[in-house]
């Protein structure tokens, strides 16, 4: 049993094709809600571990800066990369707590929680989740499996229908491109 490129890429262009096409009208749903935030001066907070951690950051870093065009800068937030922040919230209560102690501490009632989790377990984005519905954030989910304990935290969780954890990722990081890109298409429409 070895690794066959033409397989892997094959698998998820299918997942890609099947995923996109299930969640169109959602993106687009999304993608207004997005900017509906960024017109009232909200933010976005996105969340997650270990490669979904970097996701956050690179989605984050897509809407501060730009993505396709030159644009005002829209504010966006990856949680956890405050080493002070992490560490303490992991010291003195525990790490399950990171991601909601500093969605309470910087959080206002409009702004968007985007929650990623290829299991749909992670402990401590289902509580920075549920902390974002306390807070009345507009909440968004990336799983992947079947989704985990995170749809119900959600307003809208985007599911990637699969067991392996690399695709479930190549999903997640192309969703983040696409709403950027449609939020970008919208909004700078808005301004020209």
């Amino acid at each position: 049993m070895g690794f066959e490129l033409d397989d892997y890429i094959e698998a998820g262009a299918k997942l890609r094709r099947e995923f996109f096409k299930k969640y169109e009208d959602k993106i687009y749903r999304v993608a207004e809600k997005i900017c509906e935030a960024f017109e009232r001066k909200n933010a976005i907070f996105l969340f997650g571990n270990g490669g979904s951690a970097s996701d956050a950051m690179h989605i984050a870093a897509e809407f501060v800066n730009r993505f396709t065009c030159d644009r005002a800068a829209w504010p966006a937030i990856a949680l956890g990369t405050n080493i002070s922040n992490l560490t303490s919230i992991s010291n003195d209560t525990a790490f399950d707590f990171t991601f909601k102690r500093e969605l309470e501490a910087l959080a206002k009632a409009g702004d968007v929680a985007i929650g990623i989790s290829t299991s749909g377990k992670s402990k401590n984005v289902l509580l920075a989740l549920d902390a974002a519905r306390k807070l009345d954030l507009y909440v968004i989910g990336f799983s992947g499996r079947d989704g985990g304990d995170m749809p119900p935290l959600c307003h809208e969780c985007f599911t990637v229908p699969s067991n392996h954890t690399p695709l479930i990722q190549e999903i997640h990081i192309t969703l983040g491109h696409v709403l950027c890109a449609i939020v970008e298409e919208m909004l700078v429409a808005k301004t020209e």
